[in-house]
């Protein structure tokens, strides 16, 4: 079912206090504003039931993770459409995890990129099928992965950082957990099992505990980080508006439409 609200493409359903957020649009579940707005609304509602006690966010597209900010939704819009997409994005994603006070947990069971890693390290916890992969592709559309200059830098190191976000090469699961960018990797069949197993464990912990524990973390872990990713929705606004950067999206829309 749909949370009340939420665009049709975001599933959301609550089973032994567990909310699983599911992203819907296939072939890529390229993320426009409806969709993102979709996740923050059904995240909101998370906070609001008394019932949930962790979530999951999850692909209901087999192999596909989340692909992105879709390209039309960028190539040829006004500056004003845009920065409303990338603010709610990064801004209004940020605050709505941040005010949660339950623990959340990605399940990427595919190709993550671009606004997929942003969804996907907006959570407490990140779990890969073994076939994932993972891609900061920004670059080579001619736009920036503003936000992940603010965290990657502080989860992997400054000069392996650079190298992921600099080339936009893909990296498999294996390796994105030696960097420690995410918790685990878990053989494909068995991602939604080991989710919802960790979820459970985490959900039979002390509530009060739990919500205050989260509450402390995030705000020992936040210090400069919302003041940077409102930059990066104006670092990223600055370069796509460009008219080199404009010719890619739009040469990339167009091959996207032909295959």
């Amino acid at each position: 079912m749909t949370a009340e609200g939420t665009d049709h493409r975001i599933r959301y359903e609550v089973s032994s206090g567990i909310a699983c957020i599911s992203l819907a649009r296939p072939p890529v579940n390229a993320l426009d504003l409806a969709m993102v707005r979709g996740v923050i609304v059904a995240l909101k509602r998370a906070a609001a039931d008394a019932g949930v006690r962790a979530v999951v966010i999850a692909s209901a597209v087999a192999k596909r993770f989340c692909a992105g900010l879709d390209i039309g939704e960028l190539a040829g819009r006004s500056p004003d459409e845009i920065r409303t997409l990338v603010h709610e994005l990064y801004v209004g994603l940020f605050d709505a995890q941040y005010q949660l006070g339950k623990p959340t947990i990605a399940a990427v069971n595919g190709a993550a990129r671009g606004g997929g890693m942003t969804l996907a390290v907006s959570c407490d916890i990140v779990l890969a099928a073994a076939s994932a992969t993972f891609g900061y592709p920004e670059i080579d559309l001619g736009v920036l992965p503003a936000i992940h200059f603010v965290h990657l830098p502080r989860i992997i190191g400054r000069h392996r950082a650079f190298e992921l976000l600099f080339t936009g090469r893909s990296f498999d699961a294996k390796q994105a957990a030696a960097l420690g960018l995410i918790n685990r990797v878990a053989p494909d069949a068995e991602l939604e099992t080991e989710a919802l197993t960790l979820a459970g464990e985490l959900a039979r912990k002390p509530e009060a505990a739990m919500r205050a524990g989260r509450a402390a973390f995030m705000r020992q872990i936040d210090r400069d980080y919302r003041s940077g990713i409102v930059e990066a929705v104006e670092d990223f606004c600055a370069v796509i508006a460009t008219e080199a950067a404009q010719a890619r999206l739009r040469a990339f829309a167009e091959k996207s439409r032909r295959k």
